[in-house]
């Protein structure tokens, strides 16, 4: 069963339609489920592409994923931190984007860590931030 995006000439709304099959798609008339418009124009829809974890996890490992890492910037680690998170495709929590949002800020790592000291989880960490 298709989903075809449409944008309403009538309400200016995008908006998403699900058709029994793509004959029924081709044949039929669309019509916008907000305002009953009938005046639609067929959209090209975003791709997904899915992926397992072990090719997520292949690429944060891959070694040019860090050519622009930095690890004496916040700045670049928090654009690597941001890329990971990505690449994991899970909310890390508030406290990552407490991190990140603070590393963005310019704000040294290790001063973060400081204020933050369950971080690493129980016992704290030593190398929070920091590429060996």
């Amino acid at each position: 069963m298709p989903i075809y995006e449409y944008q309403c000439h009538q309400c200016q709304r995008r908006v998403s339609l699900l058709w029994r099959t793509m004959s029924a798609a081709a044949a039929g008339q669309p019509v916008c489920p907000r305002c009953g418009s009938t005046h639609l124009s067929r959209l090209i829809s975003k791709v997904a592409l899915l992926r397992s974890e072990e090719s997520r996890l292949d690429n944060l490992a891959d070694p040019s994923s860090m050519g622009d890492l930095d690890e004496n910037d916040p700045k670049s680690l928090a654009r690597w931190m941001r890329k990971m998170s990505g690449e994991m495709g899970e909310d890390l929590g508030d406290e990552f984007r407490e991190v990140v949002n603070r590393l963005e800020a310019g704000e040294d790592p290790e001063e973060i860590e400081k204020t933050m000291p369950d971080l690493a989880g129980p016992g704290g960490g030593d190398d929070f931030g920091v590429m060996d």
